[in-house]
């Protein structure tokens, strides 16, 4: 499973304006629809619903929120870098700024938990992170993405 697998240009989004938690869900809702071809308030609730299970703010400023849908076809994601961290109730009680949504079929399984092992070792990386928080062009996040992907992929 590699990053690259998951997103690309088109799902990554360099300047995500939200204010708060709801609201950034919604706007990546929004987003994930246009690239799945799911329905943005189906996309919203499955997250929505994941974040009631507890969140998915995982530390150090980033988010990583996920759900399952029925009729998916594959997995997706989508990177997006907030202008302006926002309060996601993270574990560290940090605001995040690096958001990376994942979405997988109900049927996943294994697949979902080897895509979500695989954005989180990602976005441990710290001197990763600071490269995608220097960068504000969608190329040259999905550069980093996929390229720092291949570089931890043994």
């Amino acid at each position: 499973m590699e990053i690259s697998d998951l997103i690309t240009t088109e799902s990554v989004i360099p300047h995500l304006h939200a204010t708060s938690k709801k609201q950034a869900l919604q706007e990546l809702a929004k987003r994930a629809a246009g690239v799945s071809g799911m329905h943005e308030r189906a996309i919203f609730d499955v997250l929505l619903e994941r974040e009631r299970l507890g969140t998915t703010g995982v530390g150090n400023g980033i988010a990583i929120p996920h759900g399952k849908l029925p009729n998916l076809d594959r997995l997706y994601g989508l990177f997006a870098k907030m202008d302006k961290p926002i309060d996601f109730d993270a574990i560290d009680e940090q605001p995040v700024d690096l958001i990376f949504l994942l979405l997988a079929p109900e049927s996943a399984g294994a697949d979902h938990l080897k895509a979500l092992a695989r954005v989180s070792r990602l976005l441990r990386d710290k001197s990763g992170c600071e490269k995608l928080r220097g960068t504000d062009s969608a190329e040259a996040l999905y550069a980093i993405l996929t390229e720092s992907a291949t570089s931890h992929a043994a």
